[in-house]
């Protein structure tokens, strides 16, 4: 469970952010679309039906290079946006943000300097770090210049200020103007100890985004979380592409969460040596932020820099359709699927001009958004129309930090008390039929209960993911939901495959994090089994056909820390069934 100190910050922000339903100031005009923003017209003949060969149609399209990476603010971002918008239409459903397709979504977008360099005075030694190689570092205060000299730097060990949980990383010392060194991930992880924390599992504070956030609200002047892959789930590759180009946020005005000067990450090789010049062993330093009552350690090293960024307001947009409920249509059931990938990276180019710098983003998240059109599609053509209205949301600016959907829980086309659930689809499997369906951070809420019905008449089981170390239920859109308190449901395709079992699974798993995830070859493929993605969407469908159709009011479990902001939300309201 959640702790309680963190969610009451969690939903502290959510309620700062619902109290405005409108934004502080005039949104910047939506990106016009260029010329060539129309998504060519199809000839294909969609089914009625959750079909393979539609999802095919629709993930080859969005995935393919005429849309480049489906970058916000970008040209191939506003194909995207008229794609979805195009197919809504051509399913039949009505425009769900008072009357139009589009919700505005106002962001900063900062491109940092990327010969940038951290430059080092470890211990009377000069030393520097380079952006790409041994870091990076940007900042989402929305300066074109942020400026930082000789800055000491403090190894605050996973950055955490816990009290209920008795943990304080920052006890007795004081960071302001100071920078801060992390590790990423828990305690728990690395010790391997289940009393910590939640042992294996990450809890929130093992996520990057916290520790910044906790970074700030102590005052310190930037922060470095030292990558390692383990912990962080993913490779510095994958941070390196996530971090380097163009990066989005929500202006200031929009987002209440604190911001500091500067963060970034740098490499476990650069750590090493930095800590070992200042006197430290990290292998021993990552046993001692592991024990209860760690104390940070003041290193003897100064950090200066001179980051210059290009920054500009821009907007991006959700896309909202709603099929209209018949009997209750007040009362709506959400599904919802992130379009945002990473565009094009035209500075990774190589002088012979063969590299591929298009980050297609086919699984990640093409696959999610075709699934909430298919979805969409089989409940618009399906008789007795829904007594409840159904929402399809796809949102924006996920992969730089769920910020599409955190601007739409702010600004809801329903009120979140109208709201009865939240099924969010997020890079599907496309590697055949499983035996099983994951449920990422399965044990939150009662929508558990309704897709288990699902998966019972398939002949499979609900399985926990396997790597709960890795935080995924924190990394997607639904999360901002969770937060406000509204259930949320997110599944990953099932790991044991019927073609070849567990091993099969976690094989073509790790092939995709190692090969595809983040990088230009998350391609579509024609050689992708979609038998197992039809009958995810299946199972996903029933669930919303069950709320739609019912008068039920699903909610967390009893002792999720989720719970205690449904019930109050709910309060005075007729019993929930």
């Amino acid at each position: 469970m959640q702790a309680r100190h963190l969610l009451f910050c969690l939903l502290a922000g959510a309620a700062l952010a619902a109290c405005n339903r409108e934004p502080t100031a005039a949104n910047p005009p939506s990106a016009a679309p260029a010329p060539d923003a129309q998504p060519a017209a199809s000839a294909h003949a969609f089914n009625d039906d959750i079909d393979a060969g539609d999802f095919s149609e629709l993930v080859k399209t969005l995935a393919s290079d005429d849309f480049a990476g489906r970058g916000p603010g970008t040209p191939g971002g506003e194909k995207t946006v008229e794609y979805i918008k195009a197919q809504f239409e051509r399913i039949g459903l009505q425009p769900g943000n008072n009357g139009t397709w589009f919700q505005d979504v106002p962001m900063t977008e900062t491109t940092a300097d990327e010969s940038t360099a951290l430059k080092l005075d470890v211990d009377g030694k000069a030393e520097e770090l380079r952006f790409g190689d041994d870091m990076v570092i940007g900042t989402r205060s929305g300066e074109a210049e942020i400026k930082v000299q000789d800055s000491p730097l403090v190894f605050v060990g996973y950055g955490v200020d816990a009290p209920e949980l008795g943990w304080n990383d920052y006890a007795g010392i004081d960071v302001k103007g100071k920078t801060v060194v992390i590790l990423v991930n828990d305690p728990g992880f690395h010790a391997n100890d289940d009393a910590l924390f939640e042992g294996k599992r990450m809890t929130y504070y093992g996520r990057w985004t916290y520790k910044f956030e906790e970074a700030a609200r102590k005052g310190a002047k930037a922060a470095l979380i030292i990558h390692d892959t383990a912990g962080a789930s993913y490779g510095w590759d994958v941070v390196r592409g996530s971090w380097s180009g163009a990066q989005y946020d929500l202006r200031a005005a929009d987002d209440p969460a604190p911001r500091l000067p500067a963060q970034g990450w740098i490499t476990g090789e650069a750590a090493k040596t930095l800590f070992a010049d200042a006197g430290l062993d990290l292998d021993a330093m990552y046993k001692a932020a592991n024990k209860r009552g760690f104390k940070a350690v003041p290193m003897k090293a100064t950090v200066s820099f001179d980051l210059k960024s290009t920054v500009s307001e821009k907007s991006s947009r959700n896309v909202i359709g709603v099929l209209p409920g018949s009997e209750r249509p007040d009362e709506a059931v959400v599904y919802m699927a992130h379009w945002d990938h990473l565009g094009k990276h035209d500075g990774e180019q190589t002088p012979d001009g063969t590299a591929d710098v298009i980050y297609n983003g086919a699984v990640d998240n093409a696959t999610g958004v075709a699934g909430i059109i298919e979805v969409a599609e089989k409940f618009a053509r399906t008789t007795p129309a829904p007594k409840r209205s159904l929402v399809f949301v796809a949102v924006t600016l996920e992969e730089s930090g769920l910020l599409g959907s955190q601007y739409y829980v702010a600004h809801p086309a329903f009120p979140l008390d109208k709201t009865v659930g939240v099924i969010n689809i997020d890079a599907m499997g496309v590697y055949g039929k499983s035996r099983d369906l994951v449920v990422v951070g399965k044990g939150n809420s009662e929508l558990e209960d309704l897709l288990k019905a699902q998966t019972d008449k398939q002949g499979r089981t609900l399985e926990e993911e396997s790597t709960p170390e890795s935080g995924f239920y924190f990394r997607s859109d639904h999360f901002n939901f969770a937060k406000a308190g509204v259930p949320a449901l997110y599944t990953e395709s099932g790991e044991d495959l019927v073609d070849g079992g567990r091993a099969a699974g976690e094989a073509a798993a790790k092939d995709y994090n190692a090969n595809r995830y983040h990088k230009p070859a998350d391609e579509f493929s024609d050689s992708w089994k979609l038998d197992g993605v039809i009958e995810d969407l299946q199972a996903l469908y029933g669930v919303g056909r069950v709320l739609v159709d019912g008068d039920q009011w699903p909610n967390w479990y009893e002792g999720n820390a989720f719970r205690a902001q449904r019930d109050k939300m709910m309060a005075g309201k007729p019993a929930a069934q």
